[in-house]
């Protein structure tokens, strides 16, 4: 906690008789200064709606709550910022439920391939009852999640070689993913060649060749200038990630009870600004990306779901998740398995 105090002014020259003092109104201290921290650039909706939602809290709860933005790792890796949020020193923090599966594996089930056709499924079932679901595993954890997550994106496939039309064209593909189980296991089923590399490495392995492919969504393609290495972009929309907003159950709860839907309604609505923000993004990266030479295609994506029913890749998951998250999960992708 830290001390603001306007201190009173002396108006008028020091030389000047019967100078008057006036005291300014103290700017009192908060009385909740909370570090909200994650990995992505201050430019990023998230950043920008983030601010506005501290901005909004601090107003609305006549200054006792502050929240301290820290963007773009500034206070470590994302494995870093969850050791912190879950001790406390950090009250705040967004996290991909794909990293997250790392503390609670049922995280990971929003990033399950191809389980959602469009935007409509994703936020009927994580703003519904798979949402529900997956925040009471994380609260097991000690830790506290907003009910609105926020929008990390759908991924994309890119190439040097070939677009990626149906489920053959994977076949012997090198693939660079992230280290995440659930998508090893979505491109194995589909006969592709996994690499694992680090992201910063990732433009050089596809300059060289090391790797012919690599999954992100849009805005990454664009920031990563990974158009200037691969020649062809399939919007398989193969599988989505989103940030879940984590408190410290601690710190969450020495909110006092009249502050805390005051800070929870702000970050929610915030998230919900992010997500129309993100889709407006994604629009038009995608026709600037196409301006620098990227050449997209939009394949049938049934084909791909048909091959991983026959791979055993849904029963697999579902085996792994249990039956009350599957279900939740089916009420808004449609049958999987």
């Amino acid at each position: 906690m830290s001390s603001m105090t306007r201190r009173t002014l002396l108006i008028g020259g020091a030389a000047t008789a019967g100078a008057t003092l006036v005291s300014l109104p103290a700017q009192a201290a908060p009385e909740f200064t909370c570090k909200f921290a994650n990995n992505l650039p201050l430019a990023h909706p998230l950043n920008v709606r983030a601010n506005e939602a501290a901005a909004r809290i601090k107003a609305d709860t006549g200054g006792r709550v502050e929240l301290q933005v820290f963007p773009n790792g500034q206070l470590g890796s994302d494995t870093d910022m969850l050791s912190q949020v879950r001790s406390g020193a950090i009250e705040f923090m967004t996290l991909s439920g794909l990293i997250l599966a790392t503390l609670v594996p049922a995280a990971s089930i929003s990033g399950l391939g191809f389980a959602f056709p469009n935007y409509d499924a994703v936020w009927s079932a994580m703003d519904g009852s798979l949402g529900t679901y997956v925040r009471g595993q994380i609260a097991k954890s000690n830790l506290v999640a907003m009910d609105k997550i926020w929008d990390s994106g759908f991924r994309q496939i890119t190439t040097s070689t070939r677009p990626i039309d149906k489920p053959a064209d994977l076949k012997g593909l090198k693939i660079r993913l992230a280290s995440a189980p659930i998508f090893i296991s979505l491109f194995k089923s589909l006969d592709a060649a996994t690499t694992p590399i680090n992201f910063n490495e990732l433009y050089s392995a596809l300059q060289t060749k090391i790797v012919d492919a690599q999954e992100n969504p849009l805005s990454i393609l664009s920031t990563a200038k990974f158009y200037e290495v691969q020649k062809f972009c399939s919007i398989t929309n193969h599988a989505w990630d989103g940030f879940w907003f984590l408190a410290n159950r601690r710190a969450w709860e020495r909110l006092p009870e009249s502050l805390r839907p005051i800070v929870a309604r702000h970050i929610n609505e915030a998230a919900m600004a992010e997500r129309a923000d993100l889709a407006q993004l994604n629009n038009s990266v995608r026709a600037d990306l196409a301006g620098k030479g990227l050449k997209f295609n939009e394949p049938d994506v049934a084909p791909f779901r048909d091959a991983l029913r026959g791979a055993g890749f849904y029963e697999t998951w579902k085996k792994n998740f249990g039956e009350e998250a599957w279900a939740a999960l089916e009420k808004s992708t449609g049958k999987l398995s």
